[in-house]
């Protein structure tokens, strides 16, 4: 009921704002931004020396995100909102905990109703919103932090829909506050490393990417009354398409810059294979009258999704978290050069890679690793490697948390802008749509409305 509300505010403030404005596409996005809106491709807010925050969602990867943020200087927790009451005593304490008597002091709690997280947001009027909750709630809770005056941190995918991007993008642009999708993958060593030696042209001219989130995760379907697999297993159920795409798309998109001056999004193609796993998985480990087996699973086990940009380069994106196979993000991007790869890391080049291989018929890997770790570790690797190692996913979740909060203190613009997050996740509805008309290409929507070509690529971040 509330979702449906949300989209039926959506619809009404959208035609109220364009009035006497061209509108394009089923979606009625606006095709002309607004006088009074602010283009948020490499936007700088005023800093903020001491940052206060709320949680929304601490049931897991909201609870990362507290622990490690609130041991920054810097750094204010005033406020956790969760359905359940125990999540919000635990975070409350452990943020109690951190502050050591010094800060986190008086952390508010809301907890119980489905709508109390608007109460929060306004009583305690945070600088920032961290959002970890189910996808359908991203984009009401990150519209609705933004319209309160605070910064909104979103967890993946920043929406489900292409009119929730649009209207994202609209609010961030109005109120010019950010709105970042928390794609930490980009933090990763190896994704990081890649993107430095792409930077320095390593493998020539970029041609063709390869990404994936393979994760087998049909244990999460024993979460049955709270946890991710209590609401994710409807997505399975009901949705047939790439629907986790960010992981491995986002560090190969920042390689090849796209939505930043160099290229973009155009269109993709995506097909998926049948759906048998879950529909096995379930009759295999629940009783016949169980809920798990009274869906009808329609999403493919696994899905591959071709994107094209606008300068022709290509991306493969592949999903599946229902296959008994090992973890790939898959992470590869080829030139004209050469090829790096990932999982396992390897390293291809034309006439070899110094010191370690002949010519490009030879991977370096394993062991070899080493000398190309030594010579191109991204310069913000080496700097927050040890400061973050411990913070989850192998350092990855606290350097990116650590450079939302040094961006936010130093008035910098985000490694990751609002239209990064709506093009990265308008991979699930498109790829959704293809599928439904069996391959058909589907165009993407220019979130920036052409401002794509000034934004300047993400640099090398010291």
């Amino acid at each position: 009921m509330q979702r449906r509300k949300f989209l039926e505010k959506i619809a009404l403030s959208t035609a109220a704002i364009a009035a006497g404005t061209q509108l394009e596409g089923s979606t009625g996005r606006i095709t002309e931004r607004l006088t009074e809106a602010q283009y948020m491709g490499g936007y700088a807010a005023e800093p903020l020396p001491m940052i206060r925050a709320a949680f929304i969602g601490v049931g897991a990867r909201g609870g990362d995100h507290l622990q490690f943020f609130a041991s920054l200087e810097g750094t204010e927790v005033v406020a956790i909102s969760d359905l359940y009451e125990d999540n919000v005593q635990k975070w409350q304490k452990v943020a109690n905990e951190i502050g050591a008597g010094e800060r986190h002091k008086a952390v508010a709690g809301y907890h119980g109703d489905e709508e109390r997280w608007r109460v929060m947001l306004e009583e305690v009027k945070p600088d920032v919103v961290f959002i970890a909750t189910n996808w359908n709630n991203h984009a009401p809770m990150a519209i609705a932090a933004m319209n309160q005056g605070a910064h909104a941190f979103v967890e993946v995918p920043i929406a489900v829909t292409l009119e929730e991007m649009w209207a994202i993008v609209d609010t961030s642009e109005r109120t010019r506050k950010h709105c970042m999708m928390m794609e930490n993958v980009n933090y990763s060593r190896d994704e990081l490393m890649f993107l430095n030696m792409c930077r320095q042209g390593v493998v020539g001219e970029l041609l063709h990417a390869e990404a994936a989130y393979i994760h087998e995760l049909r244990w999460q379907m024993e979460e049955q009354e709270r946890g991710t697999g209590s609401w994710r297993t409807l997505h399975y159920a009901k949705r047939n398409g790439n629907l986790y795409p960010t992981h491995g798309l986002g560090p190969v998109a920042q390689y090849m810059n796209l939505a930043r001056q160099e290229d973009n999004f155009k269109r993709l193609v995506s097909f998926s294979t049948p759906a048998l796993g879950r529909q096995a998985y379930a009759a295999k480990n629940y009783p016949a009258d169980h809920k798990w087996n009274q869906l009808n699973y329609q999403g493919g086990d696994l899905n591959t999704t071709i994107i094209k940009t606008e300068l022709g380069r290509t991306v493969m994106v592949q999903w599946d978290e229902t296959s008994p196979r090992p973890y790939s993000r898959h992470n590869l991007i080829q030139g004209t050069k050469g090829t790096l790869a990932g999982f396992p890391t390897r390293v291809a080049l034309e006439g070899g890679v110094e010191g370690l291989t002949d010519n490009h018929h030879r991977w370096a890997q394993g062991e070899q690793l080493e000398m190309l770790y030594e010579k191109y570790d991204h310069p913000l690797y080496k700097r927050l490697n040890q400061a973050t190692k411990d913070s989850g996913h192998g350092g990855m979740d606290g350097m990116m948390m650590y450079r939302i909060v040094e961006c936010l203190q130093k008035g910098l613009p985000l490694d990751q802008n609002v239209y990064e997050g709506c093009f990265w996740s308008a991979v699930a509805p498109l790829s959704e749509l293809s599928v439904a008309q069996d391959g058909m290409p589907q165009a993407f929507p220019d979130f920036t409305r052409g401002n794509w070509k000034e934004t300047v690529p993400l640099g090398i971040v010291g």
